[in-house]
């Protein structure tokens, strides 16, 4: 897993990367808010407009604790927050991604209700039944032991609790192309397929409620963020800003995949019993 966190890490500094490129574009940081952050911390396809279908999915309340699994840089738990007053306990294994995310927080004054811990999201050490939701958000690509990961937020969920897994599955029109924004190669790459989901999922004691495959619209979306690039230049920041000279081709391919149903994006929702 080591090899993981180095590849998010890419070339550090990148809390200093993206304040410069914020000020480089004359944006106020005073009044900064999570939307103005998705194009770098909506690390995931379909961006905002996803974490957004997940918050209705977990039905969420202000009283709400929820964990977020990989939580990056903490974009989408920054949107359950301010959407709708929860708070977010955020356990990633990559350590500059925590401190990003908890800088980031008080950027958007939401250090109150998020808080980041480097960790395993397999193995957490948070207490049996101690959330009201989790979700983890385009993750189980780099575990290759998906059982322990979802044993895992069942474990933490209080009965009754809700679980949403969107991630990026493995498609039936041939292997991936690489690199993609979750790793270099297939060494540290392990997407599951839909019939291995279906039963991971019930295996690990969770009823699942639903289904959705967006890959049709994550094509979409991949298809009309490039348009806008051409059109109106790139936002200030972006998921380059981590992953580097290689993010151009990562985009190109995650298009190909999808394309050639090499890859498919698919949330699930779950419920603890």
């Amino acid at each position: 897993m080591n090899e993981v966190s180095a590849f998010y890490t890419g070339p550090g500094q990148l809390l200093a990367a993206i304040s410069s490129a914020l000020d480089a574009a004359g944006v106020d940081r005073t009044a900064l808010r999570p939307a103005d952050l998705a194009a770098v911390d909506e690390f995931h396809i379909r961006g905002r407009r996803a974490t957004l279908e997940i918050i209705e999915a977990l039905g969420l309340t202000a009283d709400s604790q929820v964990l977020d699994l990989g939580s990056g840089l903490g974009g989408p738990a920054r949107t359950l927050a301010e959407v709708t007053g929860c708070t977010v306990t955020g356990v990633d294994l990559t350590p500059e991604f925590c401190q990003v995310a908890t800088a980031l927080s008080e950027w958007t004054g939401l250090s109150g209700r998020t808080r980041f811990h480097v960790g395993d999201a397999t193995a957490t050490g948070l207490p049996d039944e101690s959330v009201d939701a989790a979700m983890t958000v385009h993750v189980a690509m780099n575990i290759p032991d998906k059982h322990a990961l979802y044993a895992e937020a069942f474990r933490v969920l209080r009965p009754g609790g809700r679980f949403v897994v969107y991630d990026v599955l493995q498609g039936e029109g041939g292997e991936v192309h690489y690199p993609v924004p979750w790793a270099a190669d297939p060494s540290t790459s392990f997407p599951a397929t839909l019939e291995d989901m279906r039963r991971l999922l019930p295996a690990a004691g969770f009823d699942v409620i639903s289904e959705l495959d967006s890959s049709d619209e994550s094509l979409y979306w991949f298809q009309h963020m490039r348009a806008k690039i051409q059109r109106e230049g790139p936002p200030p920041v972006t998921f380059a800003t981590f992953l580097g000279d290689s993010f151009a081709q990562m985009t190109a391919n995650q298009v190909t995949n999808l394309a050639e149903r090499r890859i498919r994006t698919v949330m699930f929702v779950c419920s603890r019993p």
